[in-house]
């Protein structure tokens, strides 16, 4: 199976190219940021995902000589281009803040430094990947806060793209969800994955009670059991005799989670499952996880909310050109550049950006300099993400979580609250820091 990743990206992409290799601009320097220049509404903070994706592609962000030839038919590109493209691959670097990191209204959280033409068909590809898990990262971080240390299973699979699904499952695990239903997120991630039953394998049979036995018989006394397909009460009862006081958990998918959880919790105690667990699923999000933090519920199963909009808005990054060249040359200046219309004002020139934390590790402050400069006091937010066209930067996906779960951490804990409340922090240069 061919992986290229050439064509993930807009026609005007390479329209712009084509002009660019036209006149010989396309071998000019440049320099390309991706930046959010706002949170959603409500937001504190967000958290970047989808680097650990995106870097192997663009290693991969390559063109066949069949995909070229149709870039002709179609007349995106003419012959100079087109030859252009037989040869291409991404030569340049990348810089990026570390997946699972916090980032503000301005943080550059990804720096493309290349020629002009290699640096600008990235733009499509950076943002799609960071665009989808960066906001499904964002979304899950404020579930575990929520969640305070109960088990979350990321279940969203069927209400997204099937690819988007295994990229959710990721992202979900990386801030902090403990598994997914979804398998080729585990094949392909290393993400732990879970699941038993659906309502259809209890209607499939006789009884609830047959549906239990069979289960049972399949997956032991540990596994949980969907007791709301057709009375609450009566399930539990029947799961309880099937299976004994030693049944793993139950599930509730169903009702007023909260007075059904407690009614559960007394009903399973009464009958002597007293280290049962309690699964809720149902329409759940970082406000109705929070709003049942009293409630005996422990572990929760959410899909829609962290799989689709409903559950994170989007996370609106920009892939801006913010440096250029005016001559072909490795050791050109670069001459910075921006964009001043209304509501979509740039910060030309490349930027480092630089954080302050407390004694006790809290986050106080984030900036950003010119190239070169090294302001005492700070800690460089960005690492080495790509040198020479060649990945530099893979750490394994639970090192990541664990540094997701040290990021979110360093805030104080209002901005942690999922409360409404305006961006903890907002990036600007240093001088208008001090």
């Amino acid at each position: 199976m061919d992986d290229r990743t050439g064509l993930l990206t807009d026609r005007y992409g390479l329209t712009m190219l084509d002009s660019w290799v036209r006149d010989g601009s396309s071998e000019h320097r440049a320099t390309f940021e991706a930046f959010a220049r706002r949170l959603p509404e409500g937001r504190r903070y967000g958290v970047l995902a989808g680097l650990g994706r995106l870097l192997p592609m663009i290693e991969r962000f390559t063109f066949s000589a069949e995909e070229v030839g149709w870039l002709q038919e179609q007349g995106v590109v003419g012959e100079e281009t087109a030859a252009y493209l037989r040869d291409f691959r991404f030569r340049g670097d990348v810089d990026a803040y570390r997946e699972g990191d916090l980032y503000f209204p301005g943080s550059p959280v990804l720096t493309v430094r290349g020629t002009l033409g290699e640096c600008v068909v990235l733009e499509t590809l950076v943002l799609s990947v960071l665009n989808h898990d960066t906001a499904i990262a964002s979304a899950a971080a404020r579930m575990v806060t929520a969640a305070e240390g109960r088990p979350l299973i990321e279940m969203g699979g069927r209400r997204t793209h099937e690819q988007a699904a295994v990229a959710t499952a990721r992202a979900a695990y990386l801030a902090g969800f403990d598994s997914t239903s979804n398998l080729a997120a585990g094949r392909a991630f290393g993400v732990p994955t879970v699941g038993t039953a659906a309502h259809a394998f209890t209607l499939a049979h006789e009884s609830e009670e047959a549906a239990f036995r069979s289960q049972v018989e399949a997956m032991g006394v540990g596994t949980t059991l969907l007791v709301d397909t057709y009375d609450t009460a009566e399930g539990i009862r029947t799961a309880v005799k099937v299976a004994g006081p030693d049944l793993g958990a139950i599930r509730i998918d169903s009702g007023d989670l909260a007075d059904e959880a407690a009614a559960a919790r007394s009903l399973l105690d009464e009958l002597g499952a007293t280290r049962t667990r309690i699964v809720a699923t149902s329409d759940l999000d970082e406000f109705v996880i929070s709003a049942l933090a009293d409630a005996p519920i422990d572990g929760y199963g959410v899909g829609t909310r962290v799989a689709t909009g409903s559950g994170h808005p989007t996370a609106s990054m920009v892939y801006k050109l913010v440096a250029v060249a005016d001559r072909p040359g490795p050791d050109e200046p670069l001459r910075p550049v921006s964009k001043k219309s209304r509501d979509k004002v740039s910060v030309g020139g490349h930027k480092t950006a630089w954080r302050q934390y407390d004694d006790a590790g809290v986050l106080l402050a984030e900036t950003f300099t010119g190239a070169g400069d090294e302001p005492t006091g700070w800690s460089q937010v960005q690492v080495p993400a790509i040198r020479g066209g060649s990945v530099v930067h893979a750490p394994a996906l639970d090192d990541v979580r664990a540094f997701t779960a040290r990021a979110v951490a360093s805030l104080p804990p209002d901005a942690r609250s999922v409360a409404a409340g305006p961006p903890y922090l907002t990036v600007t240069p240093l001088e208008e820091t001090r």
